[in-house]
């Protein structure tokens, strides 16, 4: 069995195109019906704030992989210099159930997260065809590091702007250099809510708090899904979601809306939907679109399978007897 921690994904290297692609690939492979996620349990015990979720999945097609994620939620471990999360795949041999490598590396969530997000741009952008973009981030965590850096890799040329927010003050030098020209640094969410064009909010809030309506036209990529008060986001038409019956529970955005505007999973759209049928293209989705991706394990399999084959390819990691 092979050993990667974050050490050996930072070697291994991080192309977003790549990475979204991937993303691309399972989606037509779960489309197609040859993926099995069941509905990941949560354990919970002694602070309820604190989580454990449990994530197994097979990916067909060319993947071939089968595994699970077990990602613990802290949010309360930034007081003890610790990171929120800590995460750890398994990928298992769908022929034999052989162990074939052990990821630890929250690393791995976070480039997940931020290519699942960068699907949802790179088809907001063929959509509307935009000449630049400003983007807004709200939680310059680990999260919101690497939705920044996707996002810079995604438009290129097209990123006009940037606007951070986080409610413990970002030091300008944790933004790359490359970007600082551009960047914006606001104590206040709305600056960035209200004048970026891409907003992605990156946060551990326990508290909703955007209480205003977007402007029209906007993409919400809605990370933390649990920041928006129901009003604001109500009158949106093309909401989005990785799986209705994953994201529609957890006291999530979604299930909000679903409990208090009887939002059901046909007025929604998936990223199936988006990938393999144009959804962003039709005339419908032609304003606000809201993105709410509770997380899916078969994402976290094939992201983990690609740099488990790139690390045996590339002779890296430890190999455990």
């Amino acid at each position: 069995m092979l050993y990667l921690n974050d050490s050996h994904i930072q070697e291994l290297g991080i192309d977003w195109q790549v990475l979204i692609g991937i993303i691309k690939d399972v989606i037509r492979v779960e489309d197609a019906g040859d993926c099995v996620f069941p509905l990941k349990p949560y354990l919970r015990f002694g602070d309820p704030g604190n989580r454990i979720i449990a994530m197994p999945a097979y990916v067909g097609g060319s993947f071939d992989l089968a595994g699970i994620k077990w990602i613990a939620s802290f949010p309360q471990n930034h007081l003890h210099g610790l990171p929120r999360a800590h995460n750890t795949v398994i990928l298992n041999d769908t022929e034999t159930g052989e162990p074939l490598a052990f990821l630890n590396s929250g690393m791995l969530s976070g480039l997940r997260t931020a290519a699942v997000s960068g699907v949802m741009l790179q088809a907001y952008v063929e959509a509307r065809q935009p000449p630049g973009l400003k983007m807004g981030i709200i939680g310059w965590g680990p999260i919101g590091r690497l939705h920044l850096d996707m996002c810079a890799a995604v438009l290129g040329g097209k990123l006009e702007q940037v606007i951070l927010h986080d409610l413990r003050g970002i030091d300008p030098e944790t933004v790359p250099a490359e970007l600082r020209d551009i960047t914006v640094i606001t104590d206040d969410w709305r600056t960035a809510y209200r004048q970026a064009d891409v907003i992605a909010t990156c946060t551990v809030s326990a508290n909703r708090y955007i209480d205003e309506a977007p402007e029209e036209g906007k993409l919400l990529l809605g990370v933390s899904l649990r920041d928006y008060i129901p009003e604001s986001v109500a009158h949106i038409n093309t909401i989005v979601v990785d799986d209705w019956n994953e994201v529609c529970r957890e006291n999530t955005d979604v299930e909000q809306l679903h409990l208090r505007y009887g939002l059901q999973s046909s007025d929604v759209r998936t990223l199936a939907d988006v990938v393999c049928r144009g959804a962003l293209f039709r005339r419908e989705a032609a304003g606000t679109v809201y993105f709410n991706p509770m997380g899916l394990a078969i994402f976290d399999i094939g992201i983990a399978g690609h740099y488990w084959r790139k690390a045996v390819k590339l002779g890296k990691g430890v190999k455990l007897p």
